[in-house]
């Protein structure tokens, strides 16, 4: 209950610091206050999803990328109506329906209880006496990279595409139907829309092949880094939608990886280890996007430099 209620009140201050702040050192810390919310809740509510049926990771993934695709054309469609800081104010009715899903509508699972396949085995049940030792955690990371590896270089790649690119992606000239602003949000909107439309995907097309998927993503990157810095695509009107895209196929490859890894824990590993493995995995995606914070303000930079030499 605590890590909720964290979790709540750091995304108030978030969207009162950045809607209401005209200082920049303000306005970042909003920035650190979403991060703190978002990251302590998923690794919250993963953790929690061991207790409940399988399915519960893809109901989980699904409404994350839902949020995330809904989020992103409510902001991009108010910020146009309203202006972005009337925008972000408008917003602050998402955490009260944090705290009527977590505390009247999530359902109690009873104690440590472990639901596998629909029905309760007394064998896989983690009682109260079942206590993970430092040398059995370090044993049970282990087995667990081949799902952080995959998630870590994806949500890499994927950060920096998002945080390091995508704003030197965007067509001032010759466009008098969309500006670079506006491209700049739909650029989210439909990043968001691919991870929702990937993470919805686990029941129906299930992949096996993590570091294919985190493969593939590292070459959107490569792409669109070259793509920014020769600007080898013309500024017309079918430039912009192969970006469009591009960026929708951005999403599509990190949402798959993450409801993959995922869902192949609650597969793989054994119940008593569930709600340990989920918390561990998440720090993975958290970690590269973390790293492609830092690392995207050199790389914009570098070729913000580059191109007014």
């Amino acid at each position: 209950h605590i890590r909720i209620i964290g979790c709540i009140l750091f995304s108030v201050a978030s969207y009162v610091l950045v809607a209401v702040s005209h200082n920049i050192g303000l306005s970042l810390l909003g920035v650190v206050f979403a991060s703190i919310s978002a990251g302590f809740g998923e690794i919250t509510f993963l953790s929690f999803t061991a207790h409940f049926r399988k399915n519960t990771v893809s109901s989980w993934s699904s409404g994350t990328g839902a949020a995330g695709m809904v989020g992103a054309f409510s902001y991009a469609s108010l910020a146009s109506l309203l202006g972005p800081r009337r925008a972000i104010l408008s917003m602050l009715f998402v955490p009260g329906l944090m705290i009527i899903a977590y505390f009247f509508i999530a359902k109690r699972p009873l104690p440590r209880e472990i639901a596998d396949s629909g029905s309760v085995n007394e064998d896989e049940v983690e009682t109260d006496e079942t206590r993970l030792s430092l040398s059995l955690m370090l044993k049970l990371v282990k087995p667990l990279t081949v799902y952080m590896g995959p998630l870590f270089a994806v949500y890499l790649a994927e950060y920096l595409i998002n945080q390091g690119l995508t704003e030197l992606l965007t067509y001032s000239r010759c466009l008098s139907w969309i500006t670079p602003g506006e491209q700049y949000r739909w650029f989210q909107s439909l990043y968001q829309t691919g991870v929702f439309v990937s993470r919805s995907s686990v029941n129906i097309a299930p992949i096996k092949q993590l570091w294919l998927l985190s493969l593939l993503q590292i070459v959107n990157f490569v792409f669109l880094f070259f793509l920014a810095r020769f600007q080898f695509i013309p500024a017309e009107s079918w430039g912009v939608v192969i970006m469009f895209l591009v960026i929708f196929y951005e999403g599509l490859l990190g949402g798959s990886t993450y409801v993959n890894a995922y869902y192949r824990i609650t597969k793989e590993v054994k119940p008593c280890y569930k709600e340990f493995s989920m918390g561990v995995t998440s720090i993975a995606d958290s970690a590269g996007i973390s790293i492609a914070g830092g690392l995207a303000v050199p790389i914009h930079s570098y070729i913000c430099s580059v191109m007014s030499a």
